[in-house]
């Protein structure tokens, strides 16, 4: 893994605690929990435990209550952003403790800024002690209480409050601006209509975001008047999320207005578009101290002094460095984000090194909007430019981790909107992406089935069917075995195939289909009774015929009937006179390659074995099944390539047995010699913990087996010295199985 993808000490265990919370805990009689054996916590940690815990979504009414043990765990830093805490478990766990600083923005349940104010009140050490108190997001009264009864202003110690999309009103303001120590304040997108309450902190106020102020009435000499007049303010931040003229050249009186706000370091007036470069650069140079300037959507940004990177950093949409300030400042305003987004993907389109800082960025946008679908739409169309190709490969795997289950998100949250699929498809279908990358493939295979069945768009078709195919093959057994219990994947992928079939085309859908369904069937017999109960049998049959010619769709055709075919109880299935004459072709013909006649020839040996079922057919045929079985293995020459690949020997072992006929002995020996010359490092070891050494042995030493046999169970077990030249004898035997 490179460096930036390994995660510290602390934040694995973190993680390991926050998902085994009740594991750690003894419930106690008024059901809230205590860590049992709870250690001293360094307060520096148990704030980043509760942290952790709202970051990954387990901080509820229940979890948040280990916080309750003042003595071993104690906060001074809470944040319980986006958690789902109700007002009764806030007060009881966590208004008790000395907290400096409160988080509590955009909370998903009914508790309501009076809420907290009222409980934070309650304690004294949080009405002297609390400095910064942020509740974005929340609703200003409950029902049971009115603001009046819990005020802002009996807080005294706040320096730092933010109650951005709130329904924050002029009398709450009033109460604010009473604040004996108030130096930052953020009212955006609030119900305020007057800022002339602001005077009342105009010698201690320094910084005032007020962004998106819709519903304010003030004339803009008024509010030209109050601003002037805020020496102190060093961060000022005015911007428009409407992107609309400034009609009233707010803006621009304010930038010209001689000798305004001197201490400024930061002002931001994007979204007020009919801003000009001169204006701007005139009141930056007036002002030596500026450190940034807001300017998107406002049609400056261009001049050199604006576009340089300096030390006056600027967020717009001039260059790309302009473009990733907007992404870092305005991650949580949807309209800004949108308009950055748009102008992102231009200039990404034909990016040609691999910029994980922007990946970032964008990753962090989709993550405060996953309900927006503009938003995701343009974003997922960034994430592909910047990981389009090799670009993909030179960005940290954690990173791409996050933003993979950010595209699978957002495919799950809007299904039916054709292009956002496309779009995330677009980006997973990468090698890299689908074989190195960490994420859930099993869900995200599940997600993919779901896209299959919702849309017919053949591009979109083509891109989900390749991204199933190769997540199959990643699987485990145990979430194969899952995947093939719903019937509903094979059907979607059997409809894909016929359709292909039907246009008697040969194109990638219809591969990558194919080998999604031989994957879905490996040692998965509820996979292959639901292809058999969906008539596959009868549409492979077809499709032998269909594509005689075309090698690579004959083996895949093949491989899922010698699937089939190692399910005891389903072999009957496959016993039919047109298939087995058939197989019998393709087994011995001499203009077949030999994956083709290989795969034939597994479907007949495990259907003409003495474990097989129930011979049924012409007796003459069964004879020539052997027969041609022990003929053809016999003039069989390796590929070059590797053809074939095996979690396990046991389907083999029974083709092995002293009693078995030698056709069939023969196919199994070369399947096992074939896989162990073409990878012995993964198979030689498999096939001694599995027993199949000494089964190799047995038909070696044993009387009754016929000299072809004995002869090609010598070259398998020489094939096995070979890449064990110490001694197979004495080493194979003693091989661990994860060797």
């Amino acid at each position: 893994m490179d460096e930036e993808s390994l995660s510290s000490l602390i934040d694995i265990c973190m993680t390991w605690i926050c998902h085994n919370v009740e594991v750690l805990c003894v419930s106690q009689k008024d059901r809230s929990l205590q860590i049992h054996h709870c250690p001293l916590f360094p307060q520096e940690l148990a704030d980043q435990l509760l942290h952790k815990m709202a970051d990954e979504g387990v901080l509820d009414d229940k979890t948040v209550s280990i916080f309750q043990n003042l003595e071993h765990l104690r906060l001074r830093r809470a944040y319980i952003r986006s958690s789902s805490i109700s007002a009764e478990a806030f007060r009881l766990s966590l208004c008790p403790h000395k907290l400096q600083e409160l988080n509590a923005s955009h909370i998903h349940s009914d508790i309501t800024i009076s809420d907290i104010l009222q409980s934070l009140s309650s304690n004294k050490d949080c009405r002297q002690g609390l400095q910064t108190l942020l509740m974005n997001g929340l609703n200003l009264y409950s029902e049971t209480c009115e603001l009046g009864q819990a005020r802002f202003s009996m807080l005294r110690g706040l320096r730092n409050l933010s109650l951005a999309w709130t329904n924050l009103d002029d009398t709450g303001l009033e109460d604010i601006c009473s604040l004996p120590m108030l130096e930052s304040l953020d009212i955006s997108a609030t119900n305020i209509t007057d800022l002339t309450p602001l005077l009342n902190i105009q010698s201690q106020l320094r910084s005032l975001t007020a962004h998106g102020l819709q519903k304010l009435e003030m004339p803009t000499a008024s509010l030209l008047s109050v601003l002037s007049k805020l020496h102190m303010l060093r961060h000022l931040d005015i911007s428009n999320n409407r992107l609309v003229m400034d009609e009233d050249n707010l803006v621009q009186q304010l930038l010209e207005r001689p000798g305004i706000l001197p201490q400024l370091v930061s002002l931001d007036v994007s979204g007020w578009r009919g801003v000009s470069d001169a204006t701007v650069q005139a009141f930056v140079e007036a002002r030596p101290g500026m450190r940034f300037i807001g300017l998107l959507a406002t049609g400056a940004g261009g001049s050199e002094l604006l576009s340089a990177n300096g030390d006056l950093k600027v967020a717009g949409e001039a260059n790309l460095t302009q473009l990733c300030e907007a992404l870092r400042r305005y991650s949580e305003r949807e309209s800004f984000i949108r308009e950055v987004l748009v102008h992102l993907y231009s200039h990404t389109s034909d990016t040609e090194r691999s910029q994980p800082n922007i990946l970032k960025l964008v990753s962090d946008a989709i993550r405060h909007h996953l309900d927006s679908l503009h938003v995701q739409l343009v974003a997922t169309a960034c994430v592909f430019n910047l990981t389009t190709l090799e670009l993909a490969v030179e960005m940290p795997s954690r990173l791409l981790g996050t933003v993979v289950k950010q595209l699978l998100t957002a495919m799950k949250n809007f299904p039916n909107h054709e292009q956002l699929q496309k779009n995330c498809l677009l980006t997973l279908c990468s090698d890299h992406i689908l074989h190195v990358v960490p994420f859930d493939r099993y869900e995200a295979t599940k997600l993919m089935m779901m896209c299959l069945e919702n849309h017919e768009d053949q591009t979109l078709q083509r891109m989900t069917v390749a991204v199933v195919s190769i997540l199959v093959s990643k699987l485990s057994s145990d979430e194969i075995s899952e995947l093939g219990a719903e019937a509903f994947i094979m059907k979607q992928l059997l409809s894909i195939v016929q359709q292909k079939a039907s246009l008697g085309v040969v194109d990638s859908t219809l591969k990558f289909a194919l080998s999604a369904l031989w994957n879905l069937t490996d040692e998965t017999p509820t996979a292959c009774r639901h292809f058999i109960e969906c008539q596959g049998i009868e549409l492979y049959m077809e499709l032998l015929e269909s594509y005689q010619t075309v090698t690579s769709i004959k083996q895949k055709l093949l491989g899922l009937l010698n699937n089939v075919a190692e399910v005891e109880e389903l072999r009957v299935e496959l016993l039919d006179e047109e298939l087995v004459e058939h197989m019998v072709t393709l087994l011995s013909s001499s203009t077949e390659e030999v994956e083709v006649s290989y795969f034939a020839g597994g479907v007949l040996a495990h259907l003409a074995s003495v474990n097989g079922p129930t011979w049924s057919l012409d007796a003459e045929l069964h004879s020539t099944v052997l027969d041609e079985l022990h003929s053809s293995v016999l003039t069989w020459s390796f590929p070059q390539r590797e053809m074939v690949s095996y979690r396990t020997f046991q389907p083999f072992f029974h083709l092995l047995q002293v009693s078995q006929y030698p056709g069939v002995q023969l196919w199994a020996l070369w399947a096992i010699q074939l896989v162990c010359s073409q990878n012995a490092a993964q198979y030689c070891s498999k096939l001694n913990a599995e027993g199949g050494i000494e089964m190799l042995k047995v038909l070696s030493s044993h009387p009754d087996i016929h000299s072809d046999v004995k002869w090609l169970a010598d070259n398998v077990l020489k094939t096995l010295d070979h890449h064990h030249p110490e001694g197979q004898d004495s080493k194979l035997t003693n091989v661990p199985a994860d060797s």
